[in-house]
């Protein structure tokens, strides 16, 4: 197997080796690898509360007269393009 990594990660599995507490890059990705599977479900719900919580931000908004109600796919597109913009 060959993974390609972006200079920046690369930097940083070399500085993981040159560290000492591993004694390739082969053992940092693979630690690296185990982190992500055990933490997947703890990330997960994570994200899932933000977006609960931004939900819940915009019902409030909507309730007190604050937010924007998109009715179309052009109010949206128009909406985020303003953003953009911003």
């Amino acid at each position: 197997m060959h993974v390609s990594l972006t200079p920046e990660l690369e930097a940083i599995v070399k500085n993981k080796v040159e560290s000492g507490f591993y004694n390739n890059a082969s053992e940092v990705v693979r630690e690296a690898l185990r982190f992500m599977e055990m933490n997947n479900d703890f990330v997960a719900q994570i994200k899932l509360d933000r977006l609960r919580s931004h939900l819940a931000e915009g019902e409030r908004q909507i309730e007190t007269g604050h937010g924007v109600i998109l009715k179309s796919q052009q109010d949206t597109r128009e909406f985020f393009a303003g953003l953009n913009d911003a």
